[in-house]
């Protein structure tokens, strides 16, 4: 057998990532045949990667990429077993080539972006190279793109070192406001406080019906002894739901900067500074390892 220089190693290393003794063991194996290698590496990984995958994977971080015009974005989280590696440059180096991969494509979710090509192989080979590299279950958990229709901006916020993520579309009537620094100040803001507030939706249509429902049964039994009639009672609980809605719709939120001030009186106030209509039109909110 061929002696298998370091030089051959390091280049496997670079097309794989591979660990030094794995390249080395699998050039072994392949009689030094670089390609052979990287395709037993593959499947040596994916056997590992299944191995591993029973483990569980709460720990990790949220990243965003958004590209030069701020027309697109895309929020990921991509989970590990410990807080060492979640904290570990490597691994935030490798989130963040992975979420690089995501935004340059026109990937919508997990199994279009598991596809995409990524070196000599897809994203998800890369993901497995990570898991023999690392030694821990990783999990490409989830992501979502947001692309801005009409005039806008997409922006987002990454939260205590990762553990929360914001990516936020905030639309406008005239393309120039969308550069506009006054705007994309507001925008920047907007992320901040969705990070800070957790709302549940922009406005109360996007609030679940059974979660309405559910508070309401809260409130009644909360005053099923008051001796109140039966529409004295529906009356105080629509009260009730509307402190209820102030608290999880993002235009009913008062303005982290401003609490006397709601989200939806910041935009109108702004839009009028602008001479624009303002309009949030989707926002999402990943927190590590939440339902």
């Amino acid at each position: 057998m061929a002696e298998i220089s370091a030089s051959l190693v390091k280049e496997l290393r670079d097309k794989t990532n591979a660990g030094m003794m794995e390249c080395k063991n699998a050039l072994k194996e392949t009689e030094g045949d670089v390609d052979a290698a990287i395709k037993f590496l593959r499947e040596r990984g994916a056997i590992k990667a299944a191995k591993k995958a029973d483990r569980e994977a709460k720990e990790g971080i949220v990243f965003a990429n958004i590209d030069a015009e701020s027309r697109s974005g895309v929020l990921v989280e991509v989970n590990c077993e410990t807080d060492f590696v979640a904290k570990n440059d490597n691994f935030k180096a490798f989130v963040s080539e992975l979420t690089d991969a995501i935004v340059g494509s026109d990937a919508s979710d997990i199994e279009s972006a598991n596809s995409i090509s990524k070196g000599e192989g897809s994203l998800d080979d890369f993901v497995k190279a990570k898991v023999i590299e690392l030694g821990e279950n990783l999990q490409f958990r989830r992501m979502v793109r947001h692309d801005v229709e009409g005039s806008g901006v997409v922006a987002s916020y990454i939260h205590l070192g990762g553990k929360v993520g914001v990516l936020l579309e905030v639309n406008c009537g005239k393309d120039d406001t969308a550069s506009n620094d006054s705007f994309r100040e507001l925008v920047k803001d907007l992320t901040l406080h969705i990070a800070a507030a957790s709302p549940a939706g922009i406005g109360r249509d996007e609030i679940s019906s059974d979660v309405v429902e559910t508070e309401k049964d809260l409130f009644r039994k909360q005053m099923e002894d008051s001796g109140k009639p039966p529409e004295i009672m529906e009356k105080i609980i629509e009260g009730k739901l509307g402190k209820f809605y102030s608290t999880v719709c993002l235009l009913e939120q008062g303005f982290i900067k401003d609490p006397d001030q709601t989200i939806n009186d910041l935009l109108v106030a702004k839009g009028k500074d602008l001479d624009d209509e303002l309009t949030v039109r989707r926002f999402t909110r990943f927190g590590v390892g939440e339902v």
